[in-house]
């Protein structure tokens, strides 16, 4: 790398631009903000002795860390606050979410996952609250670019994603990529790849070699969303992924998504990915690259504080270009919105506590823990190695428009839809035509009703 030093709000300021200019094609954009339920306030220390319950998913190291600072020097800055922190697992936190703030004593802060099936369910129940008028006090959108503020809107309804209501602010940047294990790719003659027919090369030559090429676990189901949205990103490209995950065109059933599943299932079939996937834990299979018996191993960037450690300058990260394009193109975005609960008898400390962990003074302590914010310091400049791979990588696929939005976040029913049919997918228990008129299936359903 250079010696230069970056400057990263600028090209992070331009992210998932195409996602953002399909959403004015959306059914029922624009509408009404959501009322403010009176003044809001920036005095915490006024408020008395206050418990704040969080329930959050911070669980991968590096990250938690992190948290667990912020958490100590929000405390420490306001005696008065205790901070009751719940921790729970992506998984677990989907299941258990929507009860906890149904229930009569809900949370006051929660990480709520972004899209139709988790916030846009929030919003629509009245569960979350508008951060609008909060935004009024912390200015939130003069710090984050419109495009990472727009994926934690709806509408005040909740039935259009990215409308005119924010409903949470995130601390993390995340990109879906391909993390590499350099000595086997020197040991196998090739370098990091940058395209899909790279990629299969390279999976190819390891298999012949006897060794795994790639390293997956899908038993809590999420995995498969990272796996097919890469593919999917590296064949179709992001004006096709941006329509259909949007509602803004497209098909489920289209060529090249048709080709993305094919591609997954010659892999499970030729021996590239962990045999038995379905079976293996995502933490069994990161384990197993880290241990240097895979090549390669797709993830997001929330596991680069693990990888770094376990294989430090042996580990690389990498991002797929289509056909035809100039830069790559990639599922990501930013970490799980925190929002607010509409239960939460101390809504301004619990927006004080959301601004304190996630303002520029908080992305500072996660890349001290080697994690990636979503809004990157203009002035820093990342350490050599993997840190340099992932943050060059964000600040690209944000530039460029490559970052496509997770494709979970398509209908409320998505996430399940499209999570059991990828295990059926790379189990063979589908054709690549049949699991994409299953996803389609679900797509029709909820763009018919809007």
């Amino acid at each position: 790398m250079n010696g230069k030093k970056r400057s990263w709000t600028g090209v992070i300021a331009v992210s998932v631009a195409v996602a953002l200019s399909l959403t004015a094609c959306a059914p029922g954009a624009g509408s009404a903000p959501a009322e403010s339920s009176g003044p809001v306030s920036k005095d915490v220390a006024g408020a008395g002795d206050v418990t704040l319950t969080v329930w959050d998913q911070n669980t991968d190291e590096g990250i938690t860390d992190a948290q667990e600072k912020l958490n100590a020097a929000f405390s420490a800055k306001y005696p008065n606050v205790k901070i009751d922190r719940v921790t729970q697992s992506f998984a677990d936190l989907k299941t258990t979410l929507k009860l906890a703030l149904s229930g009569d004593n809900p949370p006051d802060v929660v990480q709520a996952n972004q899209g139709y099936p988790d916030m846009g369910a929030f919003v629509e129940g009245g569960l979350i609250r508008s951060l609008n008028d909060y935004d009024g006090l912390y200015d939130w959108s003069s710090y984050y670019p419109e495009s990472l503020l727009k994926i934690n809107s709806f509408s005040a309804d909740g039935k259009t994603w990215q409308g005119d209501n924010l409903f949470g602010i995130s601390q993390t940047g995340e990109v879906v990529g391909i993390y590499y294990n350099k000595k086997i790719l020197s040991q196998l003659g090739v370098e990091a790849p940058t395209s899909l027919d790279d990629l299969e090369k390279s999976m190819a030559a390891s298999k012949a070699a006897g060794i795994l090429p790639m390293a997956y676990g899908d038993i809590e189901k999420s995995p498969g969303i990272h796996l097919f949205g890469v593919v999917q990103a590296a064949i179709a490209g992001s004006d096709a992924v941006n329509e259909l995950v949007t509602g803004a065109g497209g098909a489920w059933t289209d060529d090249a998504t048709v080709e993305a599943a094919k591609t997954i299932q010659d892999w499970s079939s030729k021996g590239y990915i962990t045999e038995g996937a379905n079976g293996v834990s995502r933490d069994d299979a990161l384990a197993q690259f880290e241990a240097g018996q895979a090549a390669f191993y797709i993830v997001g960037t929330w596991k680069q504080a693990a990888i770094s450690e376990a294989m430090g300058d042996d580990a690389g990260f990498t991002t797929l270009t289509p056909k035809g394009a100039d830069s790559p193109v990639t599922t990501g975005g930013e970490g799980l919105a925190w929002a607010v609960t509409t239960g939460s008898k101390n809504p301004d400390v619990a927006a004080a506590y959301i601004d304190f962990i996630n303002n520029a003074e908080a992305a500072k302590t996660f890349i001290d823990e080697n994690s990636l914010p979503s809004v990157i310091p203009a002035d820093y400049t990342p350490k050599p190695g993997l840190e340099t791979d992932v943050f060059d990588t964000y600040g690209s696929v944000t530039s460029s428009g490559g970052l496509v939005p997770y494709l979970d976040y398509s209908t409320p029913t998505f996430y399940d839809t499209l999570t059991s049919a990828v295990q059926q997918l790379t189990d063979k228990q589908v054709t690549p035509q049949a699991f994409t008129e299953i996803l389609q299936k679900d797509y029709s359903g909820f763009v018919g009703s809007k």
